[in-house]
């Protein structure tokens, strides 16, 4: 029995889930990035300013939907590591409300965390003073919590960047209750940083942890923009419909190849791709398949035969074409196939 593990009904939509406007330190106001990632194709943007959970539903129309959302950031300590590399780590989580209707913070401190360039638009955020003042820890307890709280408060989480954070598989993989996770950053691969963060997605789905990887631009001004992004299937462009396809896992990431179509049967992984050079099926264990494109030729579609084992592990695939751009779909788990 054939099972689609991108939907086959439902429409594409592109998106950008990680954005600063002015707002915080971003170039362009709220307006000027929707006009711009319009004019892109974009449908969806959600912005994701420093520390200020700040709405934009005025900005949706019949063709554009805006998010909802913010980026959280945890400093760490100046410790040895700091001391050694003249800077310390740091963990940043988007949050994005999975409803328009939401409209205050988590983790929310009335004098603390927000960055002194925007400082000035801390009025903006619409706080609940019944809520006290919430103290962030840098820890892998203390980054858990926050993503918790984030979650049962009904926000969609991403941990972002972990390159450009200095974090590395000791700080990571002690981080619960993420929805997803940043495998591809536009403004950190610009800026010069290795941000194709595959080995750190496997790292995190061999220790266990079931997460999806996000394409996203963490644009500030026009470079870059376009440029690492998110295609989600859905219904109909729409809030809670869009939200619910991100929570569900329906969406590949992408900075330029297409997935047109994905599926598992009779014990095989089929990918349909847009013209590729190379297909590679990753799996959880030592197994793994790469097909490649003949000269002067293209490669749109591989099938991956999975390895008959009684233990469970997931296989996922990473589309490249001859500029050297790639999709990432997500990782699938070889125990809801059966």
């Amino acid at each position: 029995m054939k099972k689609y593990l991108l939907p086959q009904n439902g429409n594409y939509y592109k998106a950008n889930l990680h954005t600063h406007s002015t707002v915080s330190d971003g170039g362009y106001t709220p307006e000027q990035f929707k006009a711009f990632y319009k004019e892109m194709g974009y449908s969806i943007l959600c912005l994701t300013d420093h520390d200020l959970f700040v709405t934009h539903n005025d900005l949706t129309d019949d063709d554009f939907l805006m998010l909802n959302g913010c980026e959280l950031g945890i400093d760490g300590p100046w410790d040895d590591f700091a001391k050694r590399n003249g800077v310390a780590k740091v963990c940043h989580i988007n949050v994005i409300a999975t409803s328009p209707d939401m409209e205050t913070p988590i983790c929310w401190h009335r004098t603390k965390y927000v960055p002194s360039y925007c400082e000035h638009n801390r009025k903006l955020v619409k706080v609940d003073e019944r809520v006290p003042d919430y103290e962030r820890e840098y820890s892998g307890k203390g980054i858990s919590e926050i993503m918790r709280i984030a979650r049962e408060n009904g926000f969609f989480v991403i941990y972002n960047h972990p390159t450009w954070s200095c974090e590395d598989y000791s700080d990571y993989m002690n981080y619960e209750n993420m929805h997803a996770f940043e495998i591809m950053n536009s403004t950190c691969i610009c800026g010069g940083y290795e941000e194709h963060n595959e080995r750190v997605f496997d790292d995190m789905l061999r220790g266990g942890k079931k997460l999806f990887c996000i394409g996203a631009d963490d644009a500030h001004g026009k470079i870059p923009m376009g440029m690492c992004y998110v295609m989600v299937n859905a219904q109909k462009l729409e809030y809670k419909t869009v939200m619910e396809s991100l929570m569900k896992g329906d969406f590949y990431s992408s900075e330029g190849p297409e997935i047109k179509n994905l599926y598992y049967e009779d014990g095989k992984v089929t990918i349909e791709t847009s013209d590729a050079e190379e297909i590679r099926f990753s799996m959880g264990f030592r197994v793994a398949k790469r097909f490649k494109a003949n000269e002067n030729e293209t490669l749109n579609t591989a099938t991956f035969e999975l390895p008959k084992t009684d233990f469970p592990s997931y296989v996922r695939v990473t589309v490249t074409d001859k500029y050297g751009k790639h999709a990432y779909t997500n990782a699938y788990f070889t125990e809801d196939f059966k």
